[in-house]
């Protein structure tokens, strides 16, 4: 059986903005990153069904984890 990891406390499932263009806006989404963790939230879910997982391209799901984890 795969070992099973529990997560406790507050968790937010984060928006992925886009910028007018339809690219990723990183800058944007670092500072919601920033706000959540100031804010005392105890987990992150990059990509986390907030609605916008039909409009990310093949590459941007890996780089928003990459920016959470940076």
């Amino acid at each position: 059986m795969a070992h099973i990891r529990e997560f406790r406390g507050c968790g937010t499932a984060l928006v992925t903005p886009f910028r007018s263009d339809g690219q990723l806006d990183e800058k944007t989404f670092l500072k919601l990153v920033d706000l959540q963790l100031d804010a005392g939230i105890d987990f992150l879910v990059p990509c986390g069904s907030t609605g916008e997982s039909a409009t990310l391209t093949a590459d941007d799901p890996a780089r928003v984890v990459e920016l959470v984890v940076q």
